[in-house]
């Protein structure tokens, strides 16, 4: 068990700095930062960690080695044990190379659909997956699964990191998801409450409104939450949404009557309340990073995520309870839960990574890709049938060609085409269109939701690039990688004869089994 000291032996700013959860790189190294205006360089980090006694980190980027060390590193600093938490819905690979990276969870969402019992065999294999090599690499709160219901298709925050559109299914996976993690130490996370699935809006820009009545909350949104409640997750996420059937004047973040009413009080939780992000725009382009911290607090929340002023924040905090705007009783409440989950996930062995991308972990992963994949495809329409000699293009589409981690020369979506005589044309959204020479194209889109960047532009991009080699007679097969909902818009104008593969995943993996669907043996 960790070695935790009695509340009543702190201060009040070291009981509201272990309510602080900071952003910071994977990366060991200042010079490897990719996001200095959210990632604190090495001195600052300490600073936060060993003098002011935050009570956790959250981390992106890295491989799953330097995670070991990392977490080592960040846990060596800390007076009290740390939660070290990531955002790995789609599995620790997601994040930090090495690790497995399953596809998005709304794949099994598709395979539910004819094989409930697999799609939850699979979920609970991808939670306890995710929880293994979570403690592998030395993070204990696992901030997942998402139980938002996605029933808007414009959804450009959440999209196919939900379990689905239907409240039921996106029930029973994400429970089991929960299921599988909890046979590992490590904190489970559901979000983002009460229901971010309906909304055309990232709230990583600005705040989405969700104008539906309480009736509908209660029948769409809210079942999924009560489900993981019943399940035992650990803790649950806000949104930072304006939903005026609940609250006309606040967002869900800093709002008493959803956070403490209806969270803590109606449905009876009783575990960690964690803000989204505090940075992002919903929040920070309206309030300011201390008033929002207090803000929240005051609502209910027991955990501030990634404020832009740490040391703010727990300053304004604290100048809340001595002027009595925030009961100090409400400080030690909160305490009190963030001390029951660090027993709950205490690091009892040294972080390994031994059981880092096992056979059972891809195993699962691969038979999630194979069995949601959707291929139209015939004998006489595989692409050795092409003339051995003649010009092939593979023309690869993709949102932002300088930050994509999923391809690279020996990935399969470049590397399979290649061995077969294609010669390589990578284009993003920002990319003109340009005159094609006329040859056979095999068009791979990669095209999902992405937080901050959406999925419009590059839809867009996809449907000219499309129209135009439809029109030209050069498309000889298409690829989609991410979105289900793409797939939908270019359907109608795709002819029978052009054969197509649609898979979740963009990782290689997935490639190289949606194009082997797609060559011939």
């Amino acid at each position: 068990m960790p070695n935790l000291p009695a509340l009543d032996t702190l201060s009040l700013a070291q009981q509201v700095a272990q309510m602080v959860v900071v952003r910071a790189s994977g990366y060991l190294f200042d010079h490897q930062i990719q996001y200095p205006a959210w990632e604190p360089v090495a001195e600052t980090l300490r600073h936060w960690v060993q003098d002011w006694g935050v009570g956790g980190v959250i981390l992106l980027g890295g491989s799953a080695g330097e995670l070991v060390l990392r977490t080592q590193q960040l846990q060596a600093w800390a007076s009290v044990p740390l939660l070290i938490a990531a955002d790995v819905e789609e599995g620790v690979g997601q994040r930090f190379a090495g690790a497995t990276w399953f596809p998005p969870p709304m794949a099994l969402s598709a395979i539910a659909q004819t094989h409930a019992d697999q799609a939850e065999q699979l979920a609970e294999a991808m939670g306890a997956a995710t929880a293994q090599e979570s403690c592998a690499i030395g993070l204990n709160w696992v901030l997942a699964p998402t139980v938002d219901v996605n029933n808007n298709p414009a959804n450009p925050v959440i999209n196919v990191r939900a379990f689905g559109d239907v409240p039921e299914t996106v029930s029973r996976l994400a429970t089991a998801f929960i299921r599988g993690a909890q046979r590992h130490p490590v904190l489970t996370c559901a979000k983002h409450f009460p229901g971010h699935g309906d909304t055309a809006v990232d709230s990583h820009l600005d705040l989405p409104v969700i104008p539906h009545s309480l009736e509908r909350l209660q029948h769409v949104e809210l079942p999924p939450f009560r489900a993981a409640i019943a399940a035992g997750v650990d803790s649950v996420m806000s949104a930072h949404l304006l939903i005026p059937a609940l609250d006309s004047t606040q967002p869900a973040t800093l709002s008493p009557r959803i956070l403490t009413q209806l969270l803590r009080q109606e449905l009876g939780f009783d575990g960690l309340i964690t803000t989204d992000a505090l940075v992002m725009g919903a929040i920070a382009n309206r309030y300011g990073a201390n008033e929002a911290a207090v803000l929240a607090v005051e609502a209910g929340a027991d955990i501030l995520l990634m404020p832009s002023d740490p040391v703010g924040a727990i300053q304004a905090v604290c100048s809340a309870v001595e002027t009595g705007r925030i009961a100090a009783e409400q400080i030690s409440a909160s305490v009190n839960r963030i001390w029951r989950a660090k027993h709950k996930a205490a690091v009892v062995d040294q972080p390994t990574i031994a059981s880092l991308g096992t056979g059972e972990t891809i195993a699962a992963a691969s038979a999630m890709l194979q069995a949601s994949m959707q291929v139209h495809t015939t004998a006489s329409s595989r692409l050795t049938h092409l003339h051995p000699d003649a010009s092939k293009r593979n023309l690869i589409l993709v949102d932002d060609a300088l930050g994509c981690d999923f391809l690279g020369r020996h990935t399969p979506a470049i590397a399979l085409p290649a061995a077969m005589g294609y010669h390589l044309q990578i284009v993003d959204s920002r990319s003109a269109m340009t005159d094609l020479a006329p040859e056979p194209t095999l068009l791979q889109l990669f095209i999902r939701g992405n937080p901050f960047r959406g999925s419009a532009g590059l839809t867009h991009a996809a449907e000219a690039w499309l129209h135009s080699l439809l029109q030209s007679e050069q498309l000889h097969a298409l690829v989609i990688y991410g979105s289900p909902y793409s797939l939908e818009t270019f359907l109608p104008i795709l002819p029978q004869d052009v054969p197509y593969v649609f898979t979740y995943g963009q990782m290689p993996e997935a490639q190289a089994i949606a194009l082997n669907s797609l060559f011939a043996p």
